[in-house]
Protein backbone atom coordinates (compact mmCIF):
# COMPACT_ATOMS: atom_id res chain seq x y z
CA UNK A 1 0.00 0.00 0.00
CA UNK A 2 1.36 3.53 -1.33
CA UNK A 3 0.47 6.13 1.95
CA UNK A 4 0.79 9.71 1.51
CA UNK A 5 -0.27 12.95 2.86
CA UNK A 6 -1.24 16.49 1.35
CA UNK A 7 1.35 19.33 2.77
CA UNK A 8 0.43 22.15 0.69
CA UNK A 9 0.96 22.02 -3.16
CA UNK A 10 2.83 18.78 -2.31
CA UNK A 11 1.88 15.40 -1.72
CA UNK A 12 4.36 13.61 0.34
CA UNK A 13 5.42 10.14 -0.03
CA UNK A 14 7.78 7.94 1.97
CA UNK A 15 10.17 8.42 -1.73
CA UNK A 16 9.72 12.38 -1.72
CA UNK A 17 12.37 14.61 -1.07
CA UNK A 18 12.01 16.24 2.24
CA UNK A 19 9.44 18.82 2.82
CA UNK A 20 11.42 21.23 4.97
CA UNK A 21 9.68 23.97 7.67
CA UNK A 22 11.48 26.76 8.83
CA UNK A 23 10.13 27.20 12.58
CA UNK A 24 10.61 30.89 12.27
CA UNK A 25 8.37 30.23 15.84
CA UNK A 26 9.01 33.46 17.40
CA UNK A 27 12.52 34.58 16.50
CA UNK A 28 10.88 37.61 15.14
CA UNK A 29 10.85 38.74 18.80
CA UNK A 30 7.26 41.00 18.24
CA UNK A 31 8.41 42.51 14.91
CA UNK A 32 6.59 42.24 11.94
CA UNK A 33 9.05 43.65 9.97
CA UNK A 34 11.05 40.71 11.13
CA UNK A 35 9.02 38.46 10.73
CA UNK A 36 8.28 39.69 6.97
CA UNK A 37 11.94 39.07 6.28
CA UNK A 38 12.08 35.73 8.02
CA UNK A 39 9.48 34.18 5.39
CA UNK A 40 11.29 35.88 2.89
CA UNK A 41 14.56 34.27 3.60
CA UNK A 42 13.10 30.68 4.27
CA UNK A 43 12.01 31.02 0.93
CA UNK A 44 14.96 32.16 -0.48
CA UNK A 45 16.64 29.09 1.60
CA UNK A 46 14.54 26.58 -0.23
CA UNK A 47 11.96 25.62 2.41
CA UNK A 48 8.68 24.51 2.08
CA UNK A 49 7.06 26.57 4.32
CA UNK A 50 7.45 29.29 7.79
CA UNK A 51 5.86 28.32 10.53
CA UNK A 52 5.40 30.48 13.72
CA UNK A 53 3.93 29.58 17.44
CA UNK A 54 0.28 31.46 18.07
CA UNK A 55 0.08 31.36 21.88
CA UNK A 56 -0.72 33.74 24.75
CA UNK A 57 1.23 33.61 28.19
CA UNK A 58 -1.97 33.30 30.21
CA UNK A 59 -3.59 30.50 28.47
CA UNK A 60 -0.42 28.57 27.64
CA UNK A 61 1.41 28.54 30.60
CA UNK A 62 0.90 28.95 34.71
CA UNK A 63 3.14 31.52 36.67
CA UNK A 64 4.50 29.18 38.41
CA UNK A 65 6.24 27.07 35.14
CA UNK A 66 10.14 26.34 35.58
CA UNK A 67 11.99 26.27 32.79
CA UNK A 68 13.11 23.49 30.84
CA UNK A 69 16.05 24.34 28.48
CA UNK A 70 19.16 25.76 29.04
CA UNK A 71 19.52 28.47 31.28
CA UNK A 72 22.64 29.48 30.33
CA UNK A 73 21.63 30.40 26.71
CA UNK A 74 18.01 31.80 27.73
CA UNK A 75 18.12 32.96 31.40
CA UNK A 76 14.64 32.97 31.87
CA UNK A 77 13.52 30.90 33.90
CA UNK A 78 9.77 30.94 34.09
CA UNK A 79 7.81 29.74 31.29
CA UNK A 80 5.41 32.30 31.55
CA UNK A 81 7.69 34.72 31.77
CA UNK A 82 9.86 33.63 28.63
CA UNK A 83 6.61 33.29 26.73
CA UNK A 84 5.06 36.54 28.14
CA UNK A 85 8.13 38.31 26.15
CA UNK A 86 6.83 37.35 22.57
CA UNK A 87 2.81 36.49 22.38
CA UNK A 88 2.23 40.00 21.27
CA UNK A 89 0.73 38.67 18.12
CA UNK A 90 -3.00 38.95 17.67
CA UNK A 91 -5.05 37.30 15.04
CA UNK A 92 -4.75 40.05 12.46
CA UNK A 93 -0.66 40.29 12.57
CA UNK A 94 -1.15 36.18 11.68
CA UNK A 95 -3.76 36.88 8.99
CA UNK A 96 -0.86 39.43 7.24
CA UNK A 97 1.87 36.85 7.79
CA UNK A 98 -0.24 34.12 5.72
CA UNK A 99 -0.93 37.21 3.18
CA UNK A 100 2.95 37.68 3.01
CA UNK A 101 3.97 33.91 2.68
CA UNK A 102 1.07 33.88 0.19
CA UNK A 103 3.13 36.84 -2.07
CA UNK A 104 6.41 34.99 -1.42
CA UNK A 105 5.04 31.74 -2.21
CA UNK A 106 5.70 29.90 0.50
CA UNK A 107 3.20 27.51 2.59
CA UNK A 108 2.39 29.41 5.74
CA UNK A 109 1.98 27.46 9.32
CA UNK A 110 2.09 28.54 13.09
CA UNK A 111 1.47 25.90 15.46
CA UNK A 112 -1.59 26.43 18.00
CA UNK A 113 -1.76 26.30 21.45
CA UNK A 114 -5.01 26.91 22.61
CA UNK A 115 -8.40 26.65 21.38
CA UNK A 116 -8.72 30.87 19.95
CA UNK A 117 -5.42 29.95 17.68
CA UNK A 118 -6.88 26.97 16.46
CA UNK A 119 -9.95 29.02 15.05
CA UNK A 120 -8.40 31.40 13.56
CA UNK A 121 -5.21 29.77 12.18
CA UNK A 122 -7.50 27.14 10.46
CA UNK A 123 -8.27 29.58 7.39
CA UNK A 124 -4.92 30.67 6.57
CA UNK A 125 -2.98 27.15 6.75
CA UNK A 126 -3.12 23.82 4.51
CA UNK A 127 -2.59 21.60 7.88
CA UNK A 128 -1.61 21.99 11.16
CA UNK A 129 1.37 21.16 13.32
CA UNK A 130 0.72 20.26 16.91
CA UNK A 131 3.91 20.23 19.19
CA UNK A 132 5.04 17.77 20.77
CA UNK A 133 3.36 18.95 24.35
CA UNK A 134 -0.19 18.52 23.24
CA UNK A 135 0.34 15.40 22.23
CA UNK A 136 -1.37 14.09 25.74
CA UNK A 137 -4.06 16.89 25.81
CA UNK A 138 -7.15 15.33 24.65
CA UNK A 139 -9.73 18.09 24.02
CA UNK A 140 -6.92 20.06 22.07
CA UNK A 141 -6.36 16.99 19.77
CA UNK A 142 -9.93 16.65 19.10
CA UNK A 143 -10.58 20.22 18.00
CA UNK A 144 -7.48 20.01 16.02
CA UNK A 145 -8.80 16.82 14.31
CA UNK A 146 -12.51 18.44 13.65
CA UNK A 147 -11.22 20.94 11.23
CA UNK A 148 -10.90 18.36 8.77
CA UNK A 149 -7.33 18.75 7.69
CA UNK A 150 -3.80 16.89 7.41
CA UNK A 151 -2.14 17.06 10.95
CA UNK A 152 1.78 16.46 11.44
CA UNK A 153 2.12 15.31 15.03
CA UNK A 154 5.73 15.45 17.02
CA UNK A 155 6.27 13.31 19.30
CA UNK A 156 9.19 14.22 21.76
CA UNK A 157 9.03 12.64 25.11
CA UNK A 158 6.30 10.57 24.23
CA UNK A 159 6.21 6.92 24.80
CA UNK A 160 4.65 4.51 21.94
CA UNK A 161 1.29 3.70 23.95
CA UNK A 162 0.30 7.47 24.58
CA UNK A 163 1.28 8.16 20.82
CA UNK A 164 -1.24 5.31 20.22
CA UNK A 165 -3.89 7.19 22.21
CA UNK A 166 -2.85 10.23 19.97
CA UNK A 167 -3.43 8.99 17.06
CA UNK A 168 -6.67 7.13 17.97
CA UNK A 169 -8.22 10.12 19.30
CA UNK A 170 -7.22 12.51 16.10
CA UNK A 171 -8.79 9.26 14.04
CA UNK A 172 -11.80 8.84 15.80
CA UNK A 173 -12.28 12.87 15.74
CA UNK A 174 -11.92 13.26 12.46
CA UNK A 175 -8.18 12.96 10.93
CA UNK A 176 -7.77 11.47 8.14
CA UNK A 177 -3.87 12.52 7.30
CA UNK A 178 -1.51 12.22 9.93
CA UNK A 179 1.84 12.39 10.03
CA UNK A 180 4.15 11.54 12.45
CA UNK A 181 7.09 13.47 13.47
CA UNK A 182 10.20 12.17 15.82
CA UNK A 183 11.32 14.73 18.03
CA UNK A 184 13.95 14.96 21.64
CA UNK A 185 12.31 17.58 23.61
CA UNK A 186 15.33 18.90 24.79
CA UNK A 187 16.85 22.54 24.15
CA UNK A 188 19.34 22.02 22.89
CA UNK A 189 19.17 18.48 21.92
CA UNK A 190 22.84 16.87 22.09
CA UNK A 191 24.14 15.07 19.26
CA UNK A 192 23.92 11.79 21.67
CA UNK A 193 20.82 12.41 22.92
CA UNK A 194 19.04 12.73 19.10
CA UNK A 195 18.49 8.95 19.02
CA UNK A 196 17.50 9.12 14.90
CA UNK A 197 16.92 5.22 15.07
CA UNK A 198 13.42 6.08 16.18
CA UNK A 199 12.88 6.94 13.52
CA UNK A 200 12.68 3.39 12.29
CA UNK A 201 11.15 2.56 14.80
CA UNK A 202 8.16 4.84 14.54
CA UNK A 203 8.11 3.53 10.48
CA UNK A 204 7.60 0.55 12.25
CA UNK A 205 5.38 1.37 14.51
CA UNK A 206 3.32 2.74 12.42
CA UNK A 207 3.78 1.59 8.81
CA UNK A 208 0.78 3.45 7.36
CA UNK A 209 1.56 7.05 8.34
CA UNK A 210 4.57 9.46 6.56
CA UNK A 211 6.86 9.93 9.25
CA UNK A 212 9.30 12.64 9.67
CA UNK A 213 12.33 14.72 12.44
CA UNK A 214 11.92 17.88 14.38
CA UNK A 215 15.66 19.05 15.01
CA UNK A 216 16.69 21.07 18.43
CA UNK A 217 20.15 19.95 17.23
CA UNK A 218 23.05 22.56 16.87
CA UNK A 219 23.54 22.50 12.99
CA UNK A 220 26.79 21.81 11.49
CA UNK A 221 28.61 22.50 7.85
CA UNK A 222 27.00 19.37 6.78
CA UNK A 223 23.75 19.78 8.29
CA UNK A 224 24.46 15.55 9.47
CA UNK A 225 21.24 15.51 11.35
CA UNK A 226 18.54 16.31 8.89
CA UNK A 227 20.59 14.78 6.15
CA UNK A 228 21.07 11.18 8.23
CA UNK A 229 17.04 11.66 9.53
CA UNK A 230 16.32 11.68 5.74
CA UNK A 231 18.69 8.91 4.66
CA UNK A 232 16.56 6.86 7.92
CA UNK A 233 13.60 7.84 6.15
CA UNK A 234 12.16 10.76 7.62
CA UNK A 235 9.98 12.84 4.40
CA UNK A 236 9.31 16.00 6.55
CA UNK A 237 11.84 17.98 8.32
CA UNK A 238 11.11 20.82 10.71
CA UNK A 239 14.32 22.73 12.28
CA UNK A 240 14.44 26.43 13.92
CA UNK A 241 14.93 29.39 11.75
CA UNK A 242 16.87 32.45 12.30
CA UNK A 243 18.97 35.54 10.90
CA UNK A 244 21.47 34.96 13.05
CA UNK A 245 22.08 32.48 15.10
CA UNK A 246 24.71 34.44 17.59
CA UNK A 247 21.50 36.41 18.90
CA UNK A 248 20.31 35.64 22.53
CA UNK A 249 17.55 33.97 23.16
CA UNK A 250 15.99 30.48 23.41
CA UNK A 251 15.40 29.79 19.76
CA UNK A 252 18.20 31.60 17.82
CA UNK A 253 21.56 29.28 18.60
CA UNK A 254 19.95 25.92 18.20
CA UNK A 255 18.60 27.46 14.96
CA UNK A 256 19.24 27.13 11.35
CA UNK A 257 20.09 30.10 8.98
CA UNK A 258 19.62 30.81 5.32
CA UNK A 259 23.13 29.95 4.44
CA UNK A 260 22.66 26.39 6.51
CA UNK A 261 19.45 25.83 5.11
CA UNK A 262 20.06 26.77 1.31
CA UNK A 263 22.88 23.92 1.82
CA UNK A 264 20.68 21.55 3.17
CA UNK A 265 18.50 21.60 0.65
CA UNK A 266 20.87 21.37 -2.09
CA UNK A 267 22.59 18.32 -0.22
CA UNK A 268 18.81 16.64 0.20
CA UNK A 269 18.83 16.76 -3.54
CA UNK A 270 21.98 14.89 -3.99
CA UNK A 271 21.12 12.47 -1.56
CA UNK A 272 17.18 11.45 -3.16
CA UNK A 273 18.98 11.31 -6.35
CA UNK A 274 21.55 8.99 -4.86
CA UNK A 275 18.76 7.04 -2.99
CA UNK A 276 16.58 6.63 -6.30
CA UNK A 277 13.14 5.95 -6.60
CA UNK A 278 13.25 2.00 -6.05
CA UNK A 279 14.40 -0.17 -3.17
CA UNK A 280 13.73 -3.71 -5.11
CA UNK A 281 17.36 -4.88 -6.07
CA UNK A 282 17.33 -5.07 -9.63
CA UNK A 283 19.65 -4.34 -12.84
CA UNK A 284 18.52 -0.97 -13.76
CA UNK A 285 18.23 0.19 -17.93
CA UNK A 286 22.01 1.49 -17.67
CA UNK A 287 23.36 -1.58 -16.35
CA UNK A 288 22.47 -3.42 -19.60
CA UNK A 289 25.70 -2.84 -21.48
CA UNK A 290 27.66 -3.96 -18.25
CA UNK A 291 25.72 -6.92 -18.06
CA UNK A 292 26.66 -7.76 -21.64
CA UNK A 293 30.52 -7.20 -21.55
CA UNK A 294 31.41 -7.29 -18.03
CA UNK A 295 30.28 -10.51 -17.16
CA UNK A 296 32.14 -13.94 -18.01
CA UNK A 297 30.68 -16.54 -20.73
CA UNK A 298 32.13 -19.90 -21.29
CA UNK A 299 35.06 -19.93 -23.66
CA UNK A 300 36.79 -22.75 -25.52
CA UNK A 301 40.27 -24.02 -24.81
CA UNK A 302 41.70 -24.92 -27.57
CA UNK A 303 40.67 -26.18 -31.12
CA UNK A 304 37.42 -28.51 -30.64
CA UNK A 305 36.35 -31.08 -33.50
CA UNK A 306 32.50 -31.15 -34.34
CA UNK A 307 31.21 -34.23 -32.19
CA UNK A 308 33.14 -33.71 -29.09
CA UNK A 309 32.15 -34.08 -25.97
CA UNK A 310 33.40 -31.12 -23.79
CA UNK A 311 35.45 -31.80 -20.31
CA UNK A 312 36.42 -29.63 -17.78
CA UNK A 313 39.89 -28.69 -19.32
CA UNK A 314 37.93 -28.15 -22.76
CA UNK A 315 36.51 -25.24 -21.02
CA UNK A 316 37.25 -21.63 -19.34
CA UNK A 317 35.61 -18.30 -18.32
CA UNK A 318 36.36 -15.31 -20.25
CA UNK A 319 34.56 -11.71 -20.90
CA UNK A 320 32.42 -10.45 -22.31
CA UNK A 321 28.57 -11.99 -21.15
CA UNK A 322 27.45 -12.53 -24.43
CA UNK A 323 27.73 -16.27 -24.62
CA UNK A 324 26.63 -19.14 -22.30
CA UNK A 325 27.05 -18.13 -18.72
CA UNK A 326 29.60 -19.79 -16.28
CA UNK A 327 25.75 -20.14 -14.49
CA UNK A 328 25.36 -23.32 -16.50
CA UNK A 329 29.25 -24.61 -15.98
CA UNK A 330 27.64 -28.13 -14.93
CA UNK A 331 25.16 -28.70 -17.78
CA UNK A 332 27.75 -27.90 -20.15
CA UNK A 333 30.44 -30.50 -19.49
CA UNK A 334 29.88 -33.79 -21.12
CA UNK A 335 27.84 -32.22 -23.82
CA UNK A 336 28.87 -32.56 -27.78
CA UNK A 337 29.41 -30.09 -30.63
CA UNK A 338 27.25 -29.58 -33.38
CA UNK A 339 30.56 -27.73 -35.15
CA UNK A 340 34.43 -27.98 -34.91
CA UNK A 341 34.98 -24.60 -32.72
CA UNK A 342 38.14 -23.29 -32.47
CA UNK A 343 40.44 -21.71 -29.35
CA UNK A 344 39.22 -18.65 -27.49
CA UNK A 345 35.80 -19.06 -29.17
CA UNK A 346 33.00 -17.96 -26.83
CA UNK A 347 30.41 -20.67 -26.62
CA UNK A 348 26.61 -20.32 -27.63
CA UNK A 349 23.81 -23.02 -27.01
CA UNK A 350 23.88 -24.22 -30.98
CA UNK A 351 27.02 -24.87 -30.29
CA UNK A 352 25.72 -28.13 -28.62
CA UNK A 353 23.58 -30.75 -28.35
CA UNK A 354 20.69 -30.50 -26.53
CA UNK A 355 21.60 -33.39 -23.80
CA UNK A 356 24.78 -34.27 -22.35
CA UNK A 357 26.00 -37.66 -23.18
Amino acid sequence: MTISIQLGAREISPRSTPYVIAEIGVNHEGSMDQAKHLIELAKEGGADAAKFQSYKAGTLASKHSPSYWDTSKEATRSQYELFKKYDVFDPDEYIKLAEHCQQVGIDFLSTPFDDTAIDFLDPLMPFFKIASADLTNTPFLRKVAKKGKPILLSTGASTLGEIDIAVATLTEAGCNDLALLHCILNYPTDNANAHLGMIKGLARAYPNHIIGYSDHTLPDEAMTPLITAHLLGAVILEKHFTHDKKLPGNDHYHAMDMSDLARFVQMSKRVHELLGDDDHKKPIVTEAISRKNARRSIVIVKDIPAGYALTENDITYKRPGSGVSPLYWDEVIGRETTEALEADHVLQWHNLASQPL
